[in-house]
């Protein structure tokens, strides 16, 4: 798992040198035929990473975005309406029936179909109209990071090809060398507060909050710790009743819109006896996980999992625990 972590921002470079006419073509695609919906197609890790993908999607560009149901096409049989619609899934292995059935069916019925897959010749890249390669090179351990981090520069690709954005894309290419400068962050503060929790709050907001998604997964498949995610706000509703003295909180506060309301949660929740792990850039007042600034505010949150993929294989191992192989759990998941 460390291993792969630190291969991403190799493969990130890998990815960028690759498919750039694809996505323009694809871009030039979605701004001549606009689509009257969007669905994301994922499951896991791949689902964080469509979430944060349609929430560049829907801040940037105001189109709203949904997350495909995803019993609703192989269980259900439900005839979802095809007439424009953009149909976009995501996965490492493309082998699970639950991504490649819906896709097939929106292909049949005349959407459009995209398929981000680090296996370009798999069923699912079979069943698509598009496919988008994540050059992320073979990844073993079944705790998914590079191909990950992968995923999340292919849907910012994506978002900055439709719009045409040259500074997006500006910031996309220094990606590679944010990346590396965030695998060398000292995070090692995460692995002493949380070497005994066995409950856990992972907090974010906005671009943000998939990364605490992927985060609160992490936290439960490699180190057995019952993390849960919420947005900021959320966590102010029935969540803050669980938040005693020492309960343990990680906030990912890097730039952008939500940063001031969550530097004040962190704050707040402080006065309350938490365990606060803040991340935020450099010089933030309380943080104490330093992130590595991207060129683009929208893309902070990438170089927020990089550094956070160190730690918590470390924290894993710290509590007596084998990262690379979780346990009950498999590379490839295949489910209806």
């Amino acid at each position: 798992m460390l291993a792969e972590a630190l291969q991403a921002p190799e493969s990130v470079a890998t990815q960028l040198a690759n498919d750039d006419a694809l996505y323009r073509a694809f871009g030039s695609h979605l701004r001549t035929q606009p689509p009257s919906s969007i669905l994301t197609i994922a499951r896991g890790s791949s689902d964080h990473a469509a979430h944060f993908m349609a929430y560049l999607i829907m801040a940037r560009m105001g189109r709203l975005v949904t997350s495909l149901p995803m019993s609703l096409i192989t269980l259900y049989q439900s005839k979802v309406q095809c007439d424009g619609l953009v149909s976009m899934a995501f996965s490492q292995s493309g082998q699970s029936p639950d991504l490649v059935a819906p896709t097939r069916f929106f292909r049949d019925g005349g959407a459009c179909t995209a398929a981000f897959v680090n296996a370009p010749s798999s069923p699912l890249a079979e069943a698509a109209h598009w496919v988008f390669a994540l050059h992320a090179g073979v990844e073993k351990s079944v705790a998914a990071t590079k191909s990950f981090i992968a995923q999340l520069v292919a849907g910012a690709r994506t978002v900055a090809a439709w719009q045409d954005d040259l500074e997006l894309q500006a910031a996309l290419a220094d990606l590679p060398a944010t990346l590396l400068s965030a695998t060398r962050q000292d995070w090692s503060d995460g692995v002493d507060l949380l070497q005994g929790a066995d409950r856990l709050f992972v907090i974010g907001r906005g671009t943000g909050q998939a990364i605490a998604m992927e985060a609160a997964l992490k936290f439960k498949e490699t180190c057995g710790i019952q993390a849960e995610a919420f947005s900021g706000a959320e966590v102010k509703h029935g969540p803050m009743a669980l938040i005693d003295q020492g309960y343990p909180l990680l906030i990912f506060a890097p730039r952008g819109p939500a940063q001031a309301g969550l530097l004040a949660l962190a704050e707040e929740m402080r006065g309350r006896g938490a365990r606060i792990l803040l991340a935020a850039p450099a010089g933030t007042p309380g943080a104490n996980l330093c992130v590595t600034d991207s060129g683009s505010v929208d893309l902070d949150p990438i170089s927020v999992i990089q550094s956070f993929y160190p730690m918590v294989e470390a924290l894993a191992r710290s509590r007596g625990l084998n990262p690379d192989a979780p346990r009950h759990l498999n590379k490839v998941t295949r489910t209806n």
